[in-house]
């Protein structure tokens, strides 16, 4: 039995690792062969993540309509990572940049994507009035995180400078200050 678009079977694929596992328990090079051990396992754990979250996507509402099923599954950073990996996420580089984007915990929107270099120039789209907002650095950083997710062809995150001035955080005081004596120092106290 073939597997998608003409891929290898599951039974071949095993036979193949294994295979290949052998022949480099046999060239003697016990690190060698311990390092891809461990490369096979932590694949495994990566594409069984990835179809552990199908199922759960698909299974917390079997009466959903495919379209929605279809959407939370191309939603889901793990699954999209996937189909990215493999050439099978069927969305283009800017559809899958604004998904990404949506993900991001600022109100963030592209200014320009330049594949040829696969820097995206972004603009906040609320600002932080409060002025608890985020730095600049946070906001290209968590841009960057979902990025890396769903459009691994972008390399390079960078916030476009404000055309408004942010309003400035003023530090307020605890109180007025304490009254004076009639030298201008604090009056003394005395103890009880």
């Amino acid at each position: 039995m073939s597997g998608v678009r003409g891929g290898t079977d599951a039974e071949t694929a095993g036979r193949t690792v294994e295979e290949i596992l052998d022949r480099l328990a046999a060239a003697g090079d016990r690190a060698a062969c311990e390092a891809a051990e461990e490369l096979v396992r932590s694949l495994m754990e990566f594409y069984g993540a990835g179809f552990a979250r199908v199922l759960d996507l698909l299974g917390r509402d079997p009466d959903r309509p495919v379209g929605e099923a279809r959407e939370a599954l191309l939603g889901d950073e793990l699954v999209a990572s996937l189909l990215v990996l493999h050439g099978l996420h069927p969305d283009d580089v800017p559809t899958r940049v604004t998904r990404a984007l949506n993900a991001v915990p600022h109100s963030v929107e592209s200014a320009g994507f330049d594949p040829a270099t696969g820097e995206l120039r972004l603009r906040l789209t609320e600002s932080g009035g409060c002025g608890c907002g985020g730095t600049r650095e946070a906001v290209e950083q968590a841009a960057r995180d979902v990025l890396a997710c769903f459009a691994p062809e972008v390399t390079a995150v960078v916030l476009e400078a404000d055309a408004e001035r942010e309003p400035v955080l003023l530090q307020i005081g605890a109180g007025p200050p304490a009254p004076s004596g009639p030298s201008g120092r604090p009056p003394a106290t005395t103890a009880p």
